[in-house]
């Protein structure tokens, strides 16, 4: 999670991308107790790979111990200094790649119900996509299993993209050939990639099968980060979730769900949903809003809003729609 997010400015300006709330939980979060969920055993450790302190302060370790304490895991934080590619991130952590591990990027969200091959190498977790030539996918034998990594085709090889979760039986063999990959300055386009490394192994003959996730969901942008929000509203209500804090303050409002409400939110003259999160401590007058995501601390009034996302500490009064502010802004 070392990347700056740039594609979702101004949001990330203040805050790592995987630190944004999707249904009320930061996106980090969520994907590592649901990974947690698939593994369905005890988790030793949660290594985090960051960027520079600068921006992923105290505060954003402070958040990520509280997640692995959670999990019953020890915490640890490593820093990527350079961008200089997946293979290069994972090696920062190098101190911890040992035994089984699963590797995931953390500006995505699943839903999965498998079971995990443990008897394999590595599981590489895939979804089934409608343009494959969009996508890197997975190539497969008669049997089944993974044989080759393919960029973007120009010509079907599967319909099976690779969404950036990996599972090893042993890690320090990923890491002894993303060594090699480091030691020989083997790039593409500049940086070391997982791929390389992954491809050493597949050379060396060992087993690399899919695990198909029911569903994949972006949070690269603002548009994608509001449909993710969305989907996962619906998944949570049809799980049976209760989203909907006892501390709301209703006055002549009308939340229609599924919703995410936080604490303390006070909403006054005004419709709320469907597929709305609001964050802590924020207040909503005289206002319409379906389809978006506010956080923590905001005020906002006489707005009518859909396909919206709104930072913290926000002072929003207007009628604009489709808008995107980031933190500490006031439009009146």
């Amino acid at each position: 999670m070392a990347g700056r997010g740039s594609r979702l400015r101004p949001h990330t300006l203040t805050i790592p991308k995987p630190l944004i709330p999707v249904a009320g939980k930061p996106i980090v979060h969520r994907l590592v107790s649901d990974i947690a969920k698939v593994l369905g055993e005890p988790i030793t450790e949660v290594a985090f790979i960051l960027g520079e302190p600068a921006f992923f302060g105290d505060d954003v370790v402070e958040s990520l111990m509280e997640l692995a304490a959670e999990l019953g895991a020890k915490g640890s934080i490593y820093r990527q200094d350079q961008p200089l590619g997946t293979g290069h991130a994972i090696m920062s952590a190098k101190e911890s790649l040992s035994g089984p591990a699963v590797i995931a990027y953390a500006d995505t969200l699943i839903r999965a119900d498998f079971d995990l091959d443990k008897s394999a190498d590595s599981v590489i977790w895939v979804k089934q996509v409608d343009r494959p030539e969009a996508y890197g996918v997975v190539k497969l034998n008669v049997d089944s299993e993974i044989v080759e990594l393919v960029e973007k085709p120009k010509e079907f090889i599967s319909d099976l993209a690779v969404i950036g979760i990996y599972y090893f039986k042993d890690v320090s063999v990923l890491r002894n050939e993303l060594q090699h990959v480091l030691d020989n300055d083997i790039t593409n386009g500049g940086e070391y990639q997982i791929n390389d490394g992954i491809k050493r192994m597949m050379e060396k003959g060992m087993k690399f099968v899919p695990g198909k996730v029911d569903e994949w969901m972006d949070c690269g942008n603002k548009n994608v980060t509001v449909e993710t929000n969305q989907r996962m509203l619906g998944f949570l209500e049809r799980e049976g979730e209760n989203m909907i804090s006892d501390s709301v303050t209703l006055e002549n409002a009308n939340i229609i769900e599924p919703c995410y409400i936080g604490e303390n939110v006070v909403l006054k003259n005004t419709t709320v949903g469907p597929y709305v999160s609001i964050g802590d401590n924020t207040v909503l007058e005289n206002s319409t809003v379906k389809n978006s995501i506010i956080q923590n601390e905001s005020k906002i009034y006489n707005a009518n809003l859909d396909n919206a996302m709104i930072g913290n500490y926000v002072v929003f009064n207007g009628n604009f729609e489709s808008i995107s502010i980031g933190d500490y802004s006031v439009l009146e």
